[in-house]
């Protein structure tokens, strides 16, 4: 009614047409009983109300919202999942490494098409029209209900199923399916679900999202070559003269982010900002005062906008995000001080891009140390899942770099580990993060580290085979530790320190499998060092060199 008020008052519709247009889209939601008619006897009234949205682009949104926190725990699950982040870096880069298609399109009102078996109803407000005042019962997953999200879910898994896709087992989320092409090049065509957001990656891929909408009826928008995806900006990108391949960027995200910040802050001052934080900058040796709870409130709001922005691309702000996310419990003025730093040093580096180049690297130089374990690990052989689909399409190199900060934390003395890895050039997957254990010495933190970083690889070497992606040959490994590389890459080392057993064990029965070969790399040329600690700018610049455009 108030809606209707403001446009009475105004002399225009705006809100009135953004009204008719979702019931028009959400009617086919409710089954409407006659005047006077009662709902079944074992149904629950539930409350209804429309949620209202100016867009960007200052155009009117309403949605027709079901009080599903009214209804008792449904019988059925209620948890959807979606399609993980890594898993679309790998999609990009498949696509430009077998020169196949991309498309992205967004399933309009994705949950109206599914059932739901909650037994709940409502009664029709003015928004219904002349069947204002009835009972209507709810037969479709409206938006508020507790199992829309899994109904919607469990519905459109059929569908891709009937199309003859098959969930990956590694992330359910992303459907697979044989294919060919014309050139008699095999792969796997590739449907990735982000509740109502789809990317296919195949060379039929226009040809597939027309069967959804021709076929099962799902209307579809925005269909086309990706433009955005998560919040980041897709294009193309050429590398050379011989290939162009996909950029992710989270600059449009941050751009709108900034002007906010700058709003509550004033304007960013950029001339002196080279780096995210300053260098042997420490957070938790900060005595200035704690925030108002309306600031403290602030500062978790820019904490999400920028963990968002490294989910997007922005690995050259993955450290300093994780370092002052630690205090947004009871964060202090200058916590607040260097977020805002963070952000002038985003102002000033706004263009940087993940970009997926498909070529692989050169390790020819490296001296890979061979030896013979099977006196150590005797039978140690990588575990191939038996499961997994058979491997289609060119093979992708895994190259990860591992570091680790000896007790940089200054109150716990705890280190932090950090992980870049790439496939093929790639950017895929990144992690900084401190420890859970102190360790009394460099050696000990490097080898924790290099633990993680195992553990990683072989996730990720799952994930891929579960993916029917090629692998070529052992990951390459590098560290910047010579006592670590020692002793996991000479059988005839021994481990002084007991209390690193288990990681010496772990790192050394993987190399001994062939799953994962480890090199030395200079502590100057390790790219992973710029998730470990807060660099001087040269440093930070041939870091993000490596890994952003």
């Amino acid at each position: 009614k108030e809606a209707y008020e403001i446009d009475r008052e105004n002399g225009d519709t705006f809100w009135t047409d953004a009204i008719t247009k979702e019931m028009q889209n959400v009617y086919v939601a409710f089954q409407i009983k006659g005047p006077g008619e009662k709902a079944p006897p074992d149904y629950k009234h539930i409350p209804h109300r429309l949620i209202f949205e100016i867009k960007l682009d200052f155009t009117r949104k309403a949605r027709l919202v079901a009080g599903g926190h009214k209804t008792d725990p449904p019988v059925q699950m209620t948890y959807s999942s979606v399609v993980s982040r890594e898993s679309v870096r790998i999609a990009f880069l498949i696509a430009a490494l077998n020169d196949i298609d991309l498309m992205a399109a967004d399933v309009g009102n994705a949950y109206l098409n599914a059932p739901t078996k909650e037994k709940v109803y409502i009664v029709t407000g003015p928004e219904f029209g002349p069947e204002e005042g009835r009972v209507a019962v709810v037969i479709r997953a409206l938006y508020g209900l507790k199992s829309s999200g899994a109904q919607w879910r469990s519905h459109f898994a059929a569908t891709l199923r009937d199309l003859g896709f098959q969930s990956c087992l590694a992330d359910p989320d992303v459907w697979l399916r044989p294919t060919t092409k014309d050139t008699g090049d095999e792969y796997y065509e590739y449907i990735l679900v982000y509740v109502d957001d789809l990317l296919v990656c195949s060379h039929n891929a226009a040809q597939i999202l027309n069967e959804l909408q021709d076929r099962y009826k799902y209307r579809l928008k925005d269909v086309g070559p990706p433009k955005r995806y998560l919040g980041a900006k897709i294009d193309r990108y050429e590398l050379d003269h011989k290939r162009s391949t996909w950029s992710l960027s989270a600059q449009e995200y941050l751009e709108k982010a900034l002007p906010i910040v700058e709003q509550r802050q004033g304007t960013l001052a950029v001339n002196k900002v080279h780096t995210p934080l300053p260098s042997g900058y420490h957070p938790e040796l900060d005595e200035s005062s704690f925030l108002s709870p309306d600031g403290v409130e602030l500062y978790q709001s820019y904490v999400g906008t920028l963990r968002w922005a490294v989910e997007l691309g922005r690995i050259d702000l993955t450290f300093s995000t994780s370092l002052m996310a630690r205090f947004a419990a009871c964060p202090r003025e200058g916590h607040m001080e260097n977020i805002i730093h963070i952000f002038a040093y985003i102002k000033k580096h706004i263009r940087s891009k993940l970009v997926f180049d498909p070529y692989t690297r050169d390790w020819s130089n490296i001296q890979w140390i061979e030896h013979e374990w099977d006196e150590f690990y005797p039978g140690a052989q990588e575990i191939i899942p038996p499961n997994a689909p058979k491997p289609r399409g060119k093979p992708v190199q895994i190259n990860l770099f591992c570091d680790a900060a000896h007790a940089n934390d200054y109150i716990t003395r705890r280190s932090t580990t950090g992980i870049i890895i790439f496939l093929n050039g790639s950017p895929i997957s990144w992690y900084s993060k401190r420890q859970n254990t102190i360790e009394s010495s460099t050696f000990g933190s490097e080898f924790v580290a290099l633990k993680i970083a195992t553990e990683q690889n072989e996730a990720l070497r799952y994930k891929l085979r579960m993916l029917g992606i090629p692998i070529d040959g052992a990951s390459n490994i590098f560290c910047d530790n010579k006592s670590v590389v020692q002793n996991v890459t000479d059988p005839a080392s021994t481990l002084s320190k007991k209390h690193n057993a288990i990681c010496y064990h772990k790192v050394r029965e993987s190399v001994a499998a062939g799953v994962q070969r480890i090199a030395f790399e200079r502590g100057m040329y390790n790219v992973a060092d710029f998730l470990t600690k807060n660099l001087v700018p040269s440093k930070l610049k041939d870091c993000c060199r490596c890994a952003l455009f």
